[in-house]
């Protein structure tokens, strides 16, 4: 898009993702990560509704009564947003484009840690690192990265989810909240990676797709292009043995990808393009405030 349009659309996410942020998710955000960046400041006794999780047993042994660790809270967090630029997320039938609707989501939880007073950072990854933006304050350093949210263009058009983890691991030395963005349509076995970056930093996953993506539809036959691999298929989609085939493809790789966060112990919520991802960013919040 040229300068002009790109400006508008900045402006038009700015508006709404900052109104977001501030008078939906400010309180959501901040009550779901606040326990990530807490240092430990004194113990007092147990009062009803505590968490028995800060329970501290030596304290408590001592006096022969409960005692729990009270926390201060740092001053803030670090932000880091992983997100995926690969070729399939330029696919839109239903609802918005992929792309755009990874962009808001990003904007959203960008203006959310501004809001918060945190540093916020951005990875942009195909199947490599295409372009990192280094954790930094403030509204112009947000303006940034959802200008490069909207008009990035990736040298490469696959997916390695491995890579991209492995990267974070490598690359933040200090614990960050971090959150990928993905259609998670990749092949390989990441869980090895995501469980390493999971330990080190506070991972949530955020699944975007296309309900084109889980069902196909019966419209005869039609020329398929896969926007990763580059390639044509065409397919008969009016073989009712074919569509079950890719609507059973499609269960199998989210039940796949569902137990994988669950081994990795990775929060995870799944949005389609035509969805309110407003909510399911606040029962997503809201899940992570109770934990």
């Amino acid at each position: 898009m040229d300068a002009t349009e790109l400006l508008k659309k900045v402006r038009q996410i700015e508006i709404k993702t900052r109104g977001l942020s501030q008078n939906i998710f400010a309180g959501e955000y901040h009550s779901a990560f606040k326990g990530r960046g807490m240092t430990f400041s004194e113990v007092r006794e147990y009062q009803y509704g505590d968490d028995i999780r800060d329970i501290d047993w030596n304290v408590t042994a001592r006096h022969n009564r409960p005692y729990v660790k009270v926390y201060e809270e740092e001053r803030e967090l670090t932000v880091v947003l992983l997100v995926d630029v690969s070729g399939s997320g330029n696919f839109g039938a239903v609802g918005s484009i992929k792309r755009e609707q990874i962009a808001e989501i990003a904007g959203t939880l960008a203006f959310s840690a501004d809001q918060n007073n945190d540093k916020i950072g951005v990875i942009f990854f195909s199947n490599k690192i295409e372009k990192f933006i280094p954790p930094k304050k403030g509204r112009k350093h947000v303006l940034l990265i959802l200008r490069e949210l909207l008009d990035f263009k990736p040298d490469n058009n696959g997916t390695n989810i491995e890579f991209a983890l492995k990267f974070l691991t490598d690359a933040l030395k200090k614990r960050c909240t971090t959150f990928m963005i993905s259609d998670f349509i990749d092949d390989n076995d990441y869980t090895k990676a995501m469980t390493i970056a999971g330990k080190k930093h506070d991972l949530t996953a955020v699944q975007v797709y296309d309900k084109r993506d889980a069902s196909m539809p019966n419209v005869g036959l039609v020329k398929f292009y896969d926007s990763e691999t580059q390639t044509e298929k065409w397919v008969n989609t009016g073989s009712a043995k074919v569509r079950k085939a890719y609507d059973r493809w499609w269960y199998e790789r989210q039940l796949t990808m569902s137990e994988r966060m669950r081994k990795c112990n990775v929060d995870f919520t799944s949005i389609a393009t035509d969805e309110d991802y407003v909510k399911a960013l606040m029962a997503l919040f809201k899940r992570r405030g109770v934990h």
